[in-house]
This record gives C-alpha cells, sequence and structure tokens, in this order.
C-alpha cells in the first residue's frame, strides 16, 4: 500500500511494487545492488499474502528459488534487512513533538528439527514421559529475538529500533549456579542480560534524542547496571521492579521505606481476567524518590541513583484473578497524582510489542516456515518484522489518528476499488479519511462492522490486505487484456 508502480515478469503478469516497500528498502546498503532488488520484490511479495509460504507468493519456480537463494546467502544479514526500516523509524520519530516510548522484550520462536545444532538450542523441557521414576529432558530447537519498538504515547508504532538474534549452543547450568555463587556477582557482560543494555544504546544512538525515548521493560529489566546505562546516555526509563533493593545509607530495602508512604490517590481501571470477564479495579498511588544503592558485590563498579519508585496496588483483592500489583522504577518525575496516572498508562501500553509478537507468530506464520539453518531463519524473521510492524502500524493508526488523509495509507487505486467493493460506513459518510478506508479493508477480512463491534484487529487487516491484493492484481490484468 502506498504509491505504487508496476513492473513485469517474463510470464506477463503484473506486480505490485508498494510506496512503503521503497520506503523501508530505500536506506538498506547490500553488498549488491542486486540484492537489494531482490529483498525489495521479497518484501513485496510476502506482504501481498501474509501468512501464506514462499513458494505460495512467489507463484513460480524462478522467483522462488530466487527467494530462498536470498535467504541464504552469506552476503545477506539480519542487519542489512533491518537497516532501511530503522532508518525509516528514525525519520517518523523525528516528525512526533511528543514523548516516544520504546518498547523492549523477549520472545522464542520454537522448531521441530531432526538437526538441531543447524538452528540451535532455547531451553531444556521436561517431557511428560518417565523413566525410571525420573521425567525425561528434550531439547527445544529454536531461535530468541530481542525487540525493540518504538510507538507514540497513543500507540501508533513507529517501527522497530534495535533487534537481536541468538540462539543457545550450551545450557550453563544456571540452577546449579546459583548454588555457588551469587547472580548479582557475575559481571553482566557474561549474561545473556547484556542484551537490554545493548538494545537501549542501539535505539538511543538510532533515534539521536535521548531526553525523548522513554524505554518501557518487565520485571527481565530490573536490571541496576540498565538504569546506570540509561542514566549516562541521558535518556529516560520506566521499569517494572521485582527486586528489593538496598535504599538510603545501606541499611534498609526500597520495601521498607515504601511501606512509609500513604496512599497519595486512587486510579480506576478496566481489568479483564482469563476469561475475558472484565470488571473495575481500585488502585492505590504511592510514589517516592529514592536513593537506590547497587548489588553489594556491584557497589564498587556503579553509583547510586535517586529514582522514583511508584507502586499501584489494588485496594482489595478480588475474585477469580490475581490482584493488580504494579512496583515501577523510573527516572521520570512523578510528584502528582496525574503524573502517576500518566506513567501507568504508559507501561500499560507495554502489551503492545506483545502483539507485534503475536502478529509475527499468528499472522505471519514465522514459526511454520521450513528453512533449516538458523541464519536463513533470521533472515526470513527480519523481513516478518517489517512486514508486522506495517501490519500492526495499519490497526493501530485506525485508533491512533483517524482523521488523517487515507493516501497515507492506501493509493488511489487501492482506494477507488474499496469503494466499489464496500459500502462506507454511515458514521464515516460524510469524511473521507484513513478509518473509513481501514474499515473498508476489514470489511474484505470478515469485519461485519455491527453496531457494537469494537475497531478491526490485526487479524481482519491482514486478511483484507491480502484479498485487496488479489483484487487489484485481478484489475490490473483485466485492464491490460482489454487494452490489447
Amino acid at each position: 500500500m502506498g504509491k505504487a508502480k508496476s513492473s513485469s515478469r517474463k510470464s506477463g503478469a503484473r506486480v505490485i511494487e508498494s510506496g512503503w516497500v521503497e520506503r523501508e528498502v530505500d536506506g538498506c546498503e547490500f553488498a549488491d545492488e542486486r540484492l537489494k532488488r531482490r529483498f525489495g520484490r521479497l518484501l513485496d511479495q510476502l506482504g501481498n499474502a501474509p501468512g501464506e509460504s514462499i513458494p505460495l507468493v512467489c507463484q513460480d519456480w524462478a522467483s522462488t528459488k530466487a527467494a530462498y537463494r536470498f535467504l541464504s546467502n552469506d552476503r545477506v544479514s539480519e542487519a542489512d534487512i533491518l537497516e532501511g526500516h530503522f532508518q525509516s523509524t528514525r525519520e517518523r520519530f523525528a516528525a512526533e513533538k511528543d514523548p516516544v516510548l520504546i518498547l523492549h522484550d523477549t520472545t522464542e520462536f520454537s522448531y521441530k528439527r531432526e538437526d538441531i545444532e543447524a538452528v540451535g538450542k532455547t531451553r531444556i523441557n521436561f517431557n511428560r514421559a518417565y523413566r525410571e521414576g525420573k521425567p525425561r529432558l528434550y531439547t527445544a530447537c529454536g531461535i530468541l529475538m530481542h525487540s525493540s519498538l518504538a510507538i507514540t504515547t497513543e500507540g501508533l508504532p513507529l517501527g522497530l529500533s534495535a533487534i537481536k538474534f541468538w540462539t543457545r549452543d550450551k545450557f550453563k547450568g544456571a540452577n546449579e549456579l546459583k548454588r555457588h555463587i551469587n547472580p548479582t556477582r557475575v559481571p553482566i557482560e557474561e549474561k545473556e542480560s547484556i542484551r537490554w543494555l545493548e538494545n537501549v544504546r542501539r535505539s538511543t544512538g538510532l533515534l539521536e534524542s535521548p531526553s525523548r525515548c522513554v524505554h518501557i521493560g518487565d520485571r527481565e529489566s530490573d536490571i541496576y547496571e540498565l538504569f546506570c546505562a540509561a542514566a549516562e546516555l541521558g535518556t529516560q526509563f520506566l521499569f517494572r521492579t521485582c527486586v528489593d533493593r538496598l535504599a538510603g545509607d545501606g541499611g534498609h530495602t526500597i520495601a521498607d521505606e515504601m511501606d512509609e508512604v500513604a496512599c497519595k490517590g486512587l486510579h480506576r481501571v478496566q481489568v479483564q481476567d482469563k476469561k475475558g470477564n472484565v470488571s473495575e479495579a481500585v488502585l492505590e498511588l504511592r510514589y517516592r524518590r529514592i536513593r537506590v544503592l547497587p548489588p553489594i558485590g556491584k557497589q564498587k563498579q556503579y553509583p547510586p541513583l535517586t529514582l522514583t519508585v511508584l507502586h499501584a496496588r489494588e485496594r482489595d483483592k478480588p475474585r477469580g484473578r490475581d490482584r493488580v500489583d504494579w512496583k515501577l522504577l523510573t527516572n521520570l518525575p512523578v510528584t502528582s497524582r496525574a503524573q502517576a496516572i500518566e506513567k501507568l498508562r504508559w507501561y500499560a501500553l507495554r502489551w503492545k510489542i506483545e502483539t507485534f509478537h503475536k502478529i509475527l507468530k499468528s499472522g505471519c506464520k514465522a514459526e511454520e516456515s521450513k528453512l533449516r539453518t538458523a541464519a536463513r531463519l533470521v533472515n526470513l524473521i527480519a523481513t516478518f518484522c517489517i512486514l508486522s510492524w506495517r501490519i500492526f502500524w495499519l490497526t493501530m493508526l485506525n485508533r491512533a489518528a483517524p482523521q488523517v488523509d487515507p493516501e497515507m495509507a492506501f493509493t488511489k487505486l487501492e482506494i477507488q476499488l474499496l469503494d466499489r467493493l464496500t459500502k462506507t460506513p454511515r458514521h464515516l459518510a460524510d469524511v473521507q479519511s484513513v478509518a473509513c478506508y481501514l474499515e473498508k479493508l476489514a470489511q474484505l477480512g470478515g469485519y461485519l462492522r455491527r453496531a457494537h463491534d469494537p475497531p478491526p484487529g490485526n487479524q481482519l487487516i491482514w486478511k483484507g490486505m491480502a484479498r485487496l491484493t488479489d483484487i487489484e492484481l485481478g484489475y490490473l490484468l483485466a485492464k491490460e487484456n482489454v487494452g490489447n
């Protein structure tokens, strides 16, 4: 979608190369210009049919073989594939005036392979089968990915700002190690946790405006070295904490100080349990600026930091679900109830990166690929990351900026086709906006547009995209034949 142009195949069929693809590919610098053209073609083909296999989207053996050769080329890496997208993310970030949230999280791609070594290991699992009274173990085959996604405070994804892939050649026996040494004494450079620091540094360096970045992570991001890295970079962070660190002069902990803080306000939120039932939760807000100390084994390496602790805890214990209990640590100012609620709302947007990972796995079906080596799979997943961002961006554009011009997301031809294929929603009949055409696109994907239906989600958008592409291709072929 976006500005389009056509190119001919040998078979005479026409392929649509979208303007958005050109923007995401333009900044890439491959070893050969032909690799750049091949990547643009592959991204466009995959974008025309999200979730389908490479042979299906390529249609013929020559294109399929070219796609596989590209993914297995030793001169192609995930950094080459994502370079153009990173530059586009920086441009979209620069166009924003408000703070931008950088969401960080790790996900795992699992595969079934006979040759596990060719892909890599992620973890050791317990099998349900038993032998001699002991559970059998098996090694999970897969790839780990730590991604950083930039979004606006309204939830609109601007793009990826950093990404890291890895597998495990061997397992270090972390549980056994804990019996002999305190893990906090192990240098961060020797841990997988270093990925958090690397992505924060890369994201901040890419976006070139540290003070406008707010890095957000779940409890896995509760790493003192990460706090110090953010302070050195001059950037902001909002991390969920799970460690009760030493505070003040070292004679007490953060929890001891927070116990002295009275409730400074209430906040009502809607909470959904595992069965989808929605209820209201009343949160008690407590916050205080506290001098936080590094772990005992690292107090000579890292300085104390003055941070704000924000604790939001549900007043009464609910039935049928866990109590809401968020303990957040930030270097942002929190001096009022309004600021506390703002930070809670920002942290709640962390779920957006989970949605991005879901699109990768359910929409693009990244775990269904039959590629046999880690290098090929990583190149394919990196390509899917760009496509997944695009799907997510379209979905959230309908919610975060519904009044913008439809040509921001669609070509003139796509707008004409959508007008002819679907009826304009009554509530949008007088407004030619992107929201109107995104609803039309979702209708192609099965959106019923009933009075009480929520806005269309990612699944409806990617199904609609695939149908619109087929319809557009058919239209162009028919027009070409009539012209001849």
